[in-house]
Parts: structure tokens; sequence; C-alpha cells
């Protein structure tokens, strides 16, 4: 995607009119430049918070939502499974679209989709219809997944390790808020599981309101505006920035194994992640907790997010290697699957914090993302490459642990099934970890 925007800025450099609008965008006041960089950072934070309450909300009334739609125990496993499903297919699409409208519309009309399919599905009145009103949600979720990286790294190139730290930080803060506020949120409206679960398209229609001056602003918003914000135009009108925008069309992302490896780790901290928001609540349960406290127990999983997606891509871009924070993340989810396995309830809030720790692999794999690239163009490749890959790895997962349950009666085996994954996420995050980049190994690859 960035490949071909970058090409489109070189050509319409070279278009009188355009570059002098483009000129003409650059002697903007530094005020103008300073508030849609200020609106930037409140549409990334804002689009973060609404990338995971869709699926942390459910998994909270899981138990109702399943009674309420009379849903089988492997139909609910595939429903946490549409998660990952639509984030692989919706999410190659980013790319393309964000190439033909630019970024930040294709952000707003994914923030439309999310509200909208919020708002719907709880009054489907069937699980057909509550699956295509959530796969609505969930196509908004999966292209502003991938473009969150490639936005960050179009506005703040010299700040990829702090704004990934700070969306992170707002979309685990989102997911956390879902899972804790959901169970009393719906008992203060009528213990209604529809309105507990309807309530969450408030904000996103909130999130949708910063995006649409700056798709007003310049048509394709983030493709130029970013160009005057965090780079001087002249450098767009040179034979490097030329070659650059050739770059990308001969770079072959499934090449490089580093990008595989990362594709690869992406989709095993997902399988990780979406089976703890889709049945750790549930887990819980079942061994005794109350339905208030276990979704407290998941919402500490998920508020660890917080303070480690920003300390975690801080630490990372200051390493050369990666693998230790991958090792220290995977030995923290090892020890909490073994708590789940051996005292549920005994140890629920121990197990739920180290489990917490272990999911910041989403942040730390973002991070590297921005990482294993040299260039912007290569960051978005990757980015929809290592996504798209990955949450397909991820869907067997949860519809894998719902027919375990249902046919095993217990926990056992799901839960063995988490820690035996954990085993191959730390391998091949170590060899994501390497001090490589996918340019150079696309280039030396026949």
């Amino acid at each position: 995607m960035m490949a071909a925007m970058t090409g489109e800025e070189t050509r319409m450099a070279m278009s009188p009119p355009i570059r002098s609008s483009a000129q003409d965008a650059e002697l903007r006041p530094p005020a103008t430049r300073a508030w849609l960089t200020r609106l930037v950072i409140v549409g990334i934070v804002l689009t973060a918070l609404n990338l995971r309450p869709a699926i942390t909300s459910l998994g909270a009334l899981l138990e109702e939502v399943r009674d309420g739609l009379g849903m089988s125990g492997s139909f609910a496993g595939l429903l946490t499974s549409v998660p990952p499903l639509c984030f692989a297919v919706f999410g190659v699409m980013a790319p393309r679209l964000a190439r033909r409208f630019g970024p930040a519309a294709v952000v707003c009309a994914g923030m439309v989709a999310i509200a909208a399919g919020l708002a719907i599905r709880p009054f489907a009145g069937n699980t057909a219809g509550f699956l295509v009103a959530s796969a609505l949600a969930l196509m908004g979720i999966a292209v502003s997944n991938v473009l969150m990286p490639v936005i960050v790294k179009r506005w703040f190139p010299d700040r990829v390790g702090s704004m990934t730290g700070l969306y992170s930080m707002a979309l685990a803060l989102g997911t956390a808020a879902a899972a804790a506020v959901t169970v009393p949120m719906t008992r203060a409206l009528g213990g209604s599981w529809h309105a507990g679960l309807a309530v969450w398209a408030g904000l996103a229609a909130v999130a949708v309101l910063p995006w649409i001056p700056l798709v007003r602003a310049r048509g394709t918003a983030l493709s130029r505006d970013t160009a005057s914000a965090s780079a001087p135009a002249p450098a767009r009108d040179t034979p490097s920035a030329s070659a650059a925008g050739q770059e990308p069309s001969a770079l072959r992302i499934t090449r490089s194994r580093t990008a595989w490896a990362l594709a690869v780790f992406f989709g095993l901290q997902a399988t990780a992640a979406y089976i703890t928001m889709g049945w750790m609540a549930q887990i819980f349960r079942d061994a005794g907790v109350p339905a208030g406290t276990a979704g407290l127990l998941l919402a500490v999983t998920m508020v660890m997010g917080v303070p480690l997606a920003f300390v975690i891509p801080r630490l990372a871009t200051r390493l050369p290697h990666q693998g230790p924070i991958v090792v220290a993340l995977g030995v923290c989810g090892l020890v909490g699957y073994a708590g789940l396995y051996l005292a549920p309830a005994g140890g629920a809030w121990a197990w739920a914090l180290l489990l917490g720790i272990a999911n910041c692999a989403f942040p730390l794999a973002l991070t590297m993302v921005g990482m294993r690239a040299r260039t912007g163009a290569g960051v978005a490749q990757l980015s929809a490459f290592a996504q798209s890959t990955g949450y397909l790895i991820s869907i067997p997962g949860p519809l894998l642990v719902g027919v375990l349950y249902q046919h095993s009666g217990g926990w056992g085996l799901p839960i063995a099934l988490m820690a035996g994954l954990m085993i191959p996420q730390i391998v091949v995050g170590i060899l994501a970890g390497r001090d490589r980049t996918v340019e150079d190994e696309a280039e030396r690859r026949p």
C-alpha cells in the first residue's frame, strides 16, 4: 500500500498543479500542522480504544448470549473464531482500500462499521444475524488493525516505539474496560445482555469524529498531509525518494524468513489472546467464581496491557534482538496456564496477572513489524502480510477449545492445548526478533 502511495506522491510531485498544492500545504502556518498532528493522535487513541470491546464484551456475557440464542458449546467456539477469520479476510483488503481512498477515510469507515455492527448484533434475533452483524464490526476492526502501524510510521517516523506504545495502551484499556464493566453495566441497564452489548456502539461512534476533518482536509488525507507534516517536500522530489517509490513493487514479502516468522508469531499470540478473551471468564465461572468477579479477572488480564504496552515497545526498540522479551512473556504464559489447570479459583488473581503479561506479545509483535522493515512501504506490506497470515493461523484455536471443552466435559485438555502452543510461539518469536529487515532478505533470496 505504501509503495503505491509513495509512487503516487512522486508522480504528483512531477505535476505542476498538484505539486503547487503540496507546496501550499507546507506553507501552512505551524499551528495548522500541529492541529492536524494532534487530531491524528486523538484519532489513533479513539480508534485503538475500539479495536477489542466487540470481542471482550461478548466474552464477559458469553453464557448469557449462548442461553439467549440457544448456542451449543461448539457453536460458541465458532463464534470466538470469527474475529481472527474476519481479521485475516478483511485485513488483506486494507492496503488496497487505503491506496484508493486514503488511510484516514478507510479508518473512518472502519469506525462506522464497528458502530453499526455493535448496534445491530444484539437485536438480530438469531445466531445467523448475530454472526453477520459481528462480522460487520470485525471488518471495521480488521482494516484499522492493519493501518495503525502504517499511520504511525507515516506521521511519526521518529517516534514509532512511543506512538506504538500509546495506541497499544489505548487498545489494552478498551479491551480491559469492556471486560470489566460489561457485566455491571448490563445489570444497571436492567439485566438485558442485549443492552449490555449494544452500549459499546456509542464508543465507536465517537471514534468516527476525529477522522472526518482529516478526510475533508485533503482528498486522501494521510497520503499527502503526512508528507507535509512529517517530512519535507523536497525529499519527495529527490531521486532516492523516487527509487523508494519503485522499491515496493520489487519486494516479495513471502521470500523473507523473518516475515514468515513474524506472521507465525503473530498468529500464535493472537490464538492465545482470543482464547483468553473468549473463554477465560467461562473457565473461572466453571471453577465457581461469580460472574462479576470472572469479568473483573478478565479485565485484570486485559488491563496489564495498559502499562506494559507502553513499556515493551520502547524497550524493544532499544534492543538489537527482541528474543529475551519473547522468552519472558512466554514463561509467564506457561506458569499462568499451569495455575489455571491446578488451582483455577484459588490463585485466580495471580493467573489472571500472569496471562495478562503473556498477552503483551501483541504490542511486541506490532513493534517488530515497524522494526523489521526499513521503509514505510515495507512496513505496510509486512503489516498486512503478518496480520492477515497470523489471523488465519489463529482461527482454529478458539474453535478447537470449544470442541474440546464440550466433548471432554472440562478444561484440562483446552488448557493443555493453550500451554502447548506457547512453546512454538517462543521459538518463532526468537526468530522474528533477530536484527534484520524483510527488504534485505527479499533481495537476497533468489
